[in-house]
């Protein structure tokens, strides 16, 4: 693991690895994120790279008291939240996964709610989202089906490449689940 910013060299390095999961038993919620990237795959720490928009709006949608560096991910657990992957390896961009790759992971994932039994799992990306459980028109948002007894809600890729969702919109989105979580 990277303790600093990655050098070219670690983050090619980093293809492939997977990271540990963030997880108990009984969350509030467990966030799913496609698949680490090369930086996360480097340092250990999901959404770890510097732009990625995960950690500011799972602040400002009111899941955690102050923003938290990736590094400080161990925290979640006390707050009654997780972080896991529909796929465990690391890859440059997210659009190098296959949609095996996705519905292998659709399946891991299932198995992992079942063991861990949350709340609420939040996928964050509609694409992989879509792909991994063959829902074609899902939409961000709370969906209609449930992995075994846990809620299901979908929310968007904080990536910065996903530049149609805004630092504002996302934390609405965010917002929106947590709501949902606590109201219930």
């Amino acid at each position: 693991m990277v303790s600093s910013r990655p050098t070219r060299e670690q983050l090619a390095a980093a293809a492939g690895t997977t990271i540990p999961d963030v997880i108990a038993p009984g969350l509030d919620v467990l966030f799913c994120g496609i698949n680490p990237g090369l930086y996360s795959g480097a340092t250990g720490y999901h959404f770890a790279r510097p732009g990625n928009r995960f950690w500011p709006a799972l602040h400002a949608g009111g899941f955690t008291p102050r923003l938290l560096d990736p590094s400080e991910q161990d925290e979640l657990l006390t707050l009654g939240l997780g972080i896991t992957n529909v796929v465990a390896r690391a890859t440059a961009r997210a659009d190098e996964l296959t949609a095996a790759e996705l519905r292998a992971g659709g399946a891991r994932l299932t198995r992992t709610v079942a063991r861990y039994r949350p709340r609420w799992v939040a996928v964050v990306g509609i694409t992989a989202y879509r792909t991994a459980f063959d829902r074609p028109k899902a939409t961000v948002g709370r969906q209609p089906g449930r992995i075994g007894a846990t809620r299901v809600w979908v929310l968007p890729n904080p990536s910065g490449l996903n530049a149609h969702w805004t630092p504002a919109t996302l934390a609405r989105a965010f917002a929106e689940l947590r709501e949902q979580v606590y109201s219930e």
